[in-house]
């Protein structure tokens, strides 16, 4: 599995991350206020599918982090599409067997201008929650793994960005 992992985390930079790293499952974070800084804190909040009120709850990401040994964190910057990243590396990673990938984007769905919310998704292939709107506490998880991450405090600041993907 190691072997695969790597060859995983490969394919990630070379469709774009800054970096992805083998993690322990157990190191990702959920927490209930991550998903309250989105429904007060995201302009975003309730505008598509992959966020909330639609995206799975804290208890709900805790649970299914809960079935998984290892995931793979992904850093990317802004024009690198993290989510898109996320969802084609867990399809790969289920066409080799591992069968129980799940991805997790990064920030608000960006393949539709604008969601139907009443509607289905148009990108099921690629739209993923974002790790944030599943409650993972990115800071958290991100610095239990050896990333840095900082506050973005102002619009001249680059902001890095991050997606996971569970793999068993």
């Amino acid at each position: 599995m190691s072997a695969n992992l790597a060859r995983f985390c490969r394919k990630a930079k070379k469709a774009g991350a800054l970096g992805a790293k083998a993690i322990p499952a157990e190191s990702v974070v959920t927490a209930q206020w991550v998903r309250y800084k989105c429904q007060y804190g995201c302009d975003g909040y309730g505008g598509c599918l992959t966020c909330p009120p639609y995206s799975p709850t804290p208890e709900e990401t805790g649970k299914i982090v809960e079935e998984f040994d290892t995931a793979i964190l992904l850093h990317g910057r802004e024009h690198v599409n993290l989510t898109r990243i996320a969802a084609e590396l867990e399809r790969e990673i289920f066409l080799a067997g591992c069968y129980k990938a799940i991805a997790f984007g990064s920030g608000p769905c960006r393949f539709c201008k604008e969601c139907d919310v009443q509607g289905d998704c148009k990108h099921p292939s690629l739209a993923r929650p974002s790790m944030e709107s599943a409650g993972i506490d990115v800071f958290q998880t991100v610095r239990n793994n050896g990333f840095d991450i900082q506050v973005v405090t102002g619009y001249g600041c680059e902001a890095t960005y991050f997606g996971l993907v569970l793999v068993e």
